[in-house]
């Protein structure tokens, strides 16, 4: 049901209307509402104003949105002092929009734990939303709360969800070949090259500047990546050449890639369309994402005997339990291994 709301009165009593197109079954469903009326000069039926009624029809006045856009401003302004990069921030100021307006009717500084436990299962776990965004939930409201004056909720009780034990997803050496053939245009076929030969990210590519490659040294300079971590990574003799190639006839003027403008920055959007016309061509039906090239990287890295210190440095991961989740995708030992099926006469 489509629904639109407005604050009302009926006499000194302050009332939610809602109005939507009216069916002989909603009209009974709205009959069972303690306190509902239906108005014929409104047309619309109208319900007490209640914090449950509020939380249950999305109800939020003009005061309650303009508290939200100041919340999140001021959220905002201390992220950027603490130079956090522009996706965390944006993650962050909409999951705490999210939760602040599903308690639009409660006033912020009475917010308490078993409110977030609320959100979790009546917003996200009903909506089967991921544990990684409940995640993301979590850590705009421990930033949120521990920078405004709040005695109800306790920072350090508000608890993550459990870890889901997922494995990336690893194509095989024929797939990325197959992948990288598929673009006869030299941008298109670079810009996917890059990603797996390097085990870059889709925003380390997009960024990446002429200067970043070191043709001398045989390096890819990564600035400012995740974490704000600068991190060198090797470029094979192979994609030197292929880079040579592309810059003779492509010319970027300030990013490595660019779009149709020169000195415009190739967009995200268009990236991940590329690498979707080089799976139609490939005649690869997996749902690849440009991230599953990176992780196939590290994992043909580690199957050749790479050291998984160095896939570490390579990748920029902080913690080497992060590389670590390789060994479990990689085959090299897997393969080696003898199915007792094979001794059974059959």
């Amino acid at each position: 049901m489509k629904w639109t709301t407005k604050l009302i009165k009926e006499g000194d009593q302050s009332r939610i209307a809602v109005y939507f197109t009216i069916t002989p079954e909603l009209n009974l469903r709205f009959q069972k509402i303690e306190g509902a009326q239906w108005s014929s000069g409104l047309k619309a039926w109208h319900l007490p104003d209640t914090p449950e009624n509020r939380s249950r029809f999305k109800v939020i006045d003009a005061k309650v949105i303009a508290q939200i856009v100041n919340y999140e401003k001021q959220f905002k302004r201390w992220m950027l002092s603490r130079r956090y990069s522009e996706n965390s921030i944006k993650t962050y100021c909409e999951a705490l929009r999210t939760f602040l307006k599903f308690f639009s009717w409660k006033p912020v500084d009475e917010i308490t734990n078993e409110d977030v436990i609320a959100f979790n299962n009546d917003f996200i776990i009903k909506r089967a939303l991921s544990a990684s965004y409940q995640n993301q939930v979590v850590n705009s409201l421990k930033l949120f709360f521990l920078n405004i004056q709040n005695k109800k909720l306790d920072i350090e009780l508000i608890h993550r969800p459990k870890r889901e034990k997922l494995l990336p997803n690893v194509l095989s050496k024929e797939e990325v070949k197959a992948i990288l053939n598929a673009h006869k245009n030299i941008k298109h076929r670079m810009m996917l090259s890059l990603i797996y030969s390097c085990g870059l990210r889709r925003s380390e590519l997009l960024n990446l500047k002429p200067n970043d490659i070191d043709s001398k040294r045989n390096l890819i300079m990564i600035k400012q990546s995740k974490g704000r971590k600068d991190r060198i990574v090797q470029l094979s003799e192979k994609i030197l050449a292929m880079l040579r190639l592309y810059y003779q006839l492509e010319r970027p003027k300030v990013w490595l890639f660019e779009g149709q403008q020169p000195g415009e920055q190739y967009s995200e959007k268009s990236l991940e369309s590329v690498l979707k016309q080089a799976l139609a061509k490939a005649k690869i039906k997996k749902p690849v994402s440009l991230h599953w090239l990176r992780h196939s990287y590290a994992t043909h890295l580690l199957e050749a005997g790479t050291d998984l210190r160095f896939i570490q440095e390579l990748l920029g991961h902080s913690s080497s339990k992060t590389t670590e989740i390789y060994t479990h995708v990689s085959t090299k030992s897997i393969q080696n291994i003898k199915s007792p099926f094979d001794d059974l006469e059959i």
